[in-house]
């Protein structure tokens, strides 16, 4: 005869409740997991929110590198918000972001489009853009270098076929931040072009036949059949595009060493001149953290505004 070893909830226990022969079994699982994240926690905790921590409270001190330190408060926060070079260095950033993810989200996007499932040898095509991902940013940058620069390619490709000379794109203020921006979207499309071809990948194809065959067209097709489902990609690139442009630093800081004048500099090439240019890190401190509040702050409205584009349910 067989015998029923189910553990019985206590009386007068909550509908729902763990019963109490699990809960030993709860306990253990809970440990493992502990001793699992631990690592990656104190990774996080060593790594990221000390030294946030620590940034915070060195942008509340006049911190010399070489020298005796003060106790400020929010001075250097005063000093940044009157100080006509930050202004600019944040408008900077601010066009540098409004110009690149846009063009590198429509660039990205179109290759995927275009480099559908139906296209042969797709796959060439994918190692072809990712190569400028995987290049290091300094070898891109001279590439570049050597085609913006007066005498380069383009001046001497246009002086050749005909007969004027290309602007000094990185001695202009009015060119220098369009060609940081033209290489950093040569250099950054390749990543976001992947995301979107996965995702693009995953759209049934019975569907979009199905809609061709009710007479639909190409545009019609991505728009309410393609598009919905790349919106949690596209929700993915466009958040990690704005933070990682935020953050510009390599192309300009090459290119025109922040040029000509303040022209091009961003907050994060701020920051580095005043901690190790100037050695005043109670300053780049602050610097650094109105970057983390600006991050924060656009990356919060973008979760927030998610829900009403973003479907996960198709």
């Amino acid at each position: 005869m067989a015998t029923d070893t189910t553990t019985v909830a206590p009386p007068g226990a909550p509908a729902g409740a763990p019963r109490a022969g699990r809960r030993p079994a709860l306990r253990r699982d809970g440990r493992y997991a502990s001793v699992f994240l631990a690592p990656s926690l104190g990774g996080l905790a060593l790594f990221t929110l000390f030294p946030t921590a620590m940034a915070l409270g060195i942008s509340l001190f006049d911190w010399p590198v070489f020298g005796e330190r003060s106790f400020l408060g929010f001075d250097n926060y005063s000093h940044l918000l009157h100080d006509p070079v930050f202004r600019r260095v944040v408008l900077n950033t601010v066009l540098f972001v409004v110009l690149y993810v846009p063009l590198n989200v429509v660039v990205s996007l179109g290759l995927a489009v275009w480099l559908g499932p139906q296209i042969r040898g797709r796959q060439v095509f994918r190692v072809l853009f990712f190569i400028p991902v995987m290049t290091p940013m300094v070898a891109n940058v001279m590439v570049w270098r050597l085609l913006f620069q007066p005498g380069g390619l383009i001046d001497g490709g246009l002086q050749a076929w005909f007969g004027i000379d290309a602007p000094n794109f990185l001695g202009s203020s009015s060119w220098a931040m369009p060609a940081i921006v033209a290489m950093s979207i040569w250099q950054g499309f390749g990543y976001n072009f992947l995301v979107f071809s996965a995702a693009i990948d995953q759209v049934p194809q019975s569907q979009l036949e199905s809609a061709q065959i009710d007479g639909a067209g190409p545009l019609q097709r991505f728009r309410y059949i393609t598009w919905p489902m790349i919106t949690p990609s596209m929700f993915f690139a466009t958040t990690m595009t704005l933070i990682t442009s935020f953050q510009v630093f390599a192309q300009p800081f090459i290119l025109t060493q922040g040029g000509p004048g303040v022209a091009t500099q961003t907050i994060v090439m701020y920051v580095y001149n005043q901690g190790w240019q100037f050695l005043q890190m109670g300053l780049a401190s602050a610097a650094g953290w109105v970057l983390f509040v600006i991050i924060m702050g656009i990356t919060a409205i973008q979760f927030f505004g998610q829900k009403r584009w973003v479907n996960y349910d198709v």
